[in-house]
């Protein structure tokens, strides 16, 4: 029997992503218990995990992939290293017709190549892998670090210094914060479920909505919110979750009740535009107690008001002033410090490469190898060795630059 061809791809999007899909130990154990795979990883000058951590446990490296079957990546492939033929996994970030990969979507229907994209990797609705935890995890850091530096009470290690986790959480031991201060998170997914990690390791309780906004505290608390906790029905106040997923419009956002009473606000909802505005402008009074917006979802000039732009892993706060809507310093006393970088989980590289790894381990690998016996893969499928878009995501036909013959 032939064996499957699988290739580890170098990352060559600019800015450079350190991240990788599979680590050194991951490789080695995947050679180790899968003699019917053969697995080569591209050489690269850039990725967190050197070649030599791969070469000293075995790993094969090339240069090329051109004699892969499967080529698996991070990041958008920069059309010049997309080779025709072959089967790709990666992030394309075509789903919502991103105007700036219009063009990596015809290149990728031209040249015949098979694109399954990890965000549509979905059983039963759920995706079965994405870096959404770290997301979490390292923008949840991000926020404390920004009211640290805000309130000049503790100044932490940006996540992108730190070494690892471990490290990272070895800095959390610096936050003081005062005895009522209070937090409030919305999402329950992944990236919440990031989130609520470092809450853990710090001495915060976590209370019940009511106790939020009604009681006073002692000690650093915070409450997590689900949909239902801060959408209602603008007819009645009531809630149900499959009229609000199909008609968002007709609900409206009760969030500012906790954001008045809140110091900061960690934001890992998932928003789509069918959904209502979380936070308006007029929600995020001048002088009032909300200090630090984490927008880990980070939707620029979308459901929270302060969130104008996005920030960068070099300049991850910027200051949002209430009275008038523009960016300020974010250290201003008038400002809400914002934190909205958009790529947060390039900030722990190893640990997040190790994470999605154990995913793709776990829930894609033994589909490559088994056909695909449950269809999962299949339906994540963008595009076909003909050229030619699946069904599920003809919708993109015009923004691919496909004319109506």
């Amino acid at each position: 029997m032939s064996k499957l061809k699988l290739g580890v791809i170098r990352e060559g999007k600019v800015p450079p992503d350190k991240r990788v899909v599979l680590t050194p130990e991951q490789c080695a154990l995947l050679v180790a218990n899968h003699p019917e795979i053969d697995l080569v990883v591209q050489k690269s000058p850039i990725r967190i995990f050197k070649d030599a951590e791969y070469e000293n446990l075995g790993i094969q490296m090339a240069d090329n992939l051109s004699d892969r079957d499967i080529i698996i990546g991070v990041k958008e492939v920069p059309v010049d290293m997309l080779i025709p033929n072959k089967t790709y996994l990666f992030f394309s970030h075509t789903l919502k017709m991103q105007a700036h990969n219009a063009k990596l979507l015809r290149a990728v229907l031209d040249k015949k190549i098979r694109l399954i994209d990890w965000e549509t990797i979905r059983q039963n609705g759920k995706r079965l892998i994405g870096f959404g935890r770290y997301a979490g995890i390292v923008g949840c850091y991000n926020g404390f670090r920004a009211y640290g530096i805000k309130s000049r009470r503790f100044d932490l290690k940006p996540a992108n210094l730190c070494h690892d986790r471990s490290e990272l959480e070895n800095e959390l031991k610096k936050v003081t914060l005062p005895a009522d201060f209070k937090i409030v998170v919305t999402g329950f997914g992944r990236v919440g479920h990031g989130a609520r990690e470092i809450l853990a390791l710090l001495p915060i309780k976590e209370i019940t909505k009511d106790s939020f906004l009604n009681d006073n505290h002692h000690e650093a608390v915070f409450t997590n919110l689900d949909t239902q906790d801060y959408f209602v029905r603008k007819s009645d106040g009531g809630f149900e979750k499959s009229e609000f997923y199909r008609d968002g419009h007709s609900y409206k956002s009760i969030l500012s009740r906790f954001t008045d009473v809140a110091d900061m606000y960690i934001a890992c909802h998932f928003w789509s535009e069918h959904s209502p505005i979380i936070l308006e402008k007029e929600d995020l009074k001048a002088d009032g107690r909300l200090k630090v917006v984490a927008d880990i979802s980070c939707d620029v000039e979308g459901p929270i008001a302060s969130t104008i732009k996005a920030s960068t892993i070099a300049e991850p706060f910027f200051g949002y002033h209430p009275a008038s809507g523009r960016e300020v310093d974010f250290r201003d006393e008038h400002a809400i410090a914002v934190m909205s970088v958009d790529n947060l989980p390039c900030e722990l590289p190893r640990d997040a490469s190790e994470d999605f790894g154990n995913e793709f381990m776990t829930h894609v690998l033994p589909r490559l190898l088994n056909g695909d016996a449950d269809g999962v893969l299949a339906n994540a499928t963008e595009t076909t060795f003909e050229g030619t878009l699946t069904e599920k995501f003809s919708y993109l036909a015009a923004y691919a630059g496909i004319t109506a013959e």
